[in-house]
Parts: structure tokens; C-alpha cells; sequence
């Protein structure tokens, strides 16, 4: 640990791995990696820092720019830490559900937010990532983050989260699961994991009424107008970033037992969650209990 950082930036990632003892997982040994310990508050700060960076590198992004995105998660917060450092401006275009106290806590890092409806699908003018593109043909000196495209996302977990797991658990790890929204997280740690161990097993963790999970097992889809509570995961549709070959499984998660694990969670484990870790952890509880084999 350095024992002092140059800006907040520096802390972004190397977050600490904990072992679950409070759930029945059946014979396996269940670990989180708390990525609330990132500066932000998430994951997303990870991508946040490589899709900015990335842009820099290329001359997408250039200095004075502003940069806009779509999101339904903590993407945005990720994007809003990183632009308020480094001085651009940002836009976010986010559907309806999102938690209040995420939008305030955008608006307190600068961001410009546009709500739009969660209720509708691509084509739709109000649908968020459609209204996203829009802008950025409209907004001069913009660039559009795109982290459902963008190969700066999974380059993120491929480069940090991948590489920190694996020596967290000195190689001894059977499985991981991870849910899906961009498909950033879990493509890039399954491009790091099938490399090192091709029998490590890649589950998706899906809420109920996403498409995801029926992509990876049945390799076929259809969207049924379903909608879940859980904020951040779960898709109508298949991201470009979201790699299905190397997936092995998935589990569908209702929007109950997803909130149902945090309060054990918090009173038991003393972790504070939000809604999308209670759909991984449920989805996780679920896949250890069909194993027959300590893994």
C-alpha cells in the first residue's frame, strides 16, 4: 500500500476478497470481492478509468470535451469520478428506476442528467441508449463512452479485476459468477480465466425476464416485455461486449431473492449491498447448491 496517492484515480481497484460463511452453499466455499471499495462505490469505476483513458489515448476524447453515456447503473458514477478529476463535462442519460440517491450523488459530481423511461425498448425515441446516440451527434466535441461496445470495458477486468482475483485466491478458484449489463465485466475476467484455466467455470447470474440467461444456456433468446426491480443487470438484448462462447452457465434470479439475501447479508456478514450483489450472491447460492463436489 502506497502511503500516499496522488489523486483519487490511484485507488481504483485492488479491493479486498471476503469469505461468505452466513449462507448454506451447499459443499463449496463461497467469496465476494468488495468492489464498494473502490472511490465510487462500485465496479464501474473500474471501466470508468479505461473507457476515459482509452479515449485520451486515441484522440476521441480531447480536452474541453464532453462525454455522454447511457446507463442504468453505477457506470455513470464511475464516468462522473473520473471526468470530474480529469475536468470534462459529462451527460448521462438514465432510465427512470434509478435510485435517488445515485442521481444525487451524480448531480454532486458535476453531471448533467437526462431521465428517460425504462419501460421501452431500442427504437423507441424515449429508450435510453437510442437518446444517448442522439446527443452525441448533436453535442459538438462530444464522445460517446458506449460501454456496451466499447472494448475499453472488458480490457478493464481483463487487465485488474481478472489478474487481483486470481492472486487473491492463489489460482485455487473453480468458478465465478458475475452478472451481465454492458457483458464488460464478465467477458474480460473470462478472457483472463479460461486463458489461465480453461475448466473455470464463467456463470452469469440473471435477473428474471432477462434475456441473458436463455442466451447462455439454450443459445437462443426472445424479450417478453419482462421488467425486474434490480438496478444495473439484466438486458432486452445481447451487448456487443458481451461474449458468449466463453460463458458456461447461468442462473435466473427473481427480483425476491435478490433483495431477500441482503438484509442477512448486512445483519450477518455486515456487508451493505445493493440490489445487483443480491442477485450475484442468490444466483451464486443457487449454482454452490447444485454442486456435488467441493468447489
Amino acid at each position: 500500500m502506497d502511503a500516499v496517492n496522488n489523486s483519487i484515480l490511484d485507488i481504483i481497484g485492488n479491493t479486498p476478497m471476503v469469505k461468505l460463511t452466513a449462507f448454506d452453499t451447499g459443499p463449496c466455499e463461497l467469496f465476494v470481492k468488495l468492489e464498494n471499495h473502490n472511490p465510487g462505490g462500485s465496479i464501474k469505476d473500474r471501466i470508468g478509468l479505461s473507457i476515459i483513458e482509452e479515449a485520451e489515448k486515441s484522440g476521441a476524447l480531447k480536452p474541453g470535451g464532453t462525454i455522454i453515456e447511457a446507463t442504468a447503473g453505477n457506470t455513470g458514477i464511475g464516468l462522473a469520478l473520473v471526468a470530474a478529476i480529469k475536468g470534462y463535462k459529462l451527460v448521462l442519460v438514465i432510465p427512470d428506476k434509478m435510485s435517488r440517491e445515485k442521481i444525487l450523488h451524480l448531480e454532486g459530481l458535476g453531471a448533467e442528467i437526462k431521465i428517460t423511461r425504462s419501460d421501452v425498448t431500442a427504437g423507441h425515441p424515449e429508450y435510453y441508449q437510442d437518446v444517448a446516440r442522439k446527443l452525441a451527434t448533436e453535442i459538438p466535441g462530444s464522445f460517446l463512452a458506449d460501454q456496451f461496445s466499447n472494448p475499453a470495458n472488458p480490457l478493464a477486468h481483463r487487465t485488474t479485476t481478472g489478474p487481483e482475483i486470481w492472486e487473491q485466491m492463489g489460482g485455487k478458484l473453480d468458478a465465478l459468477v458475475a452478472g451481465v449489463g454492458s457483458g464488460g465485466t464478465i467477458t474480460g475476467l473470462a478472457e483472463f480465466f479460461k486463458e489461465k484455466n480453461p475448466d473455470i467455470q464463467m456463470v452469469v447470474a440473471d435477473p428474471e425476464g432477462s434475456v441473458i440467461a436463455d442466451a447462455v444456456t439454450k443459445g437462443t433468446y426472445k424479450y417478453e416485455g419482462g421488467s425486474w426491480f434490480v438496478e444495473g443487470i439484466g438486458e432486452d438484448f445481447i451487448p456487443t461486449n458481451l461474449n458468449l462462447d466463453l460463458l458456461d452457465d447461468a442462473v435466473v434470479v427473481s427480483d425476491k431473492e435478490a433483495f431477500g439475501v441482503l438484509q442477512k447479508l448486512l445483519r450477518e456478514e455486515g456487508i451493505l449491498a445493493g440490489s445487483s450483489t443480491g442477485t450475484l450472491i442468490s444466483g451464486a447460492i443457487k449454482w454452490c447448491q447444485k454442486q456435488d463436489s467441493p468447489k
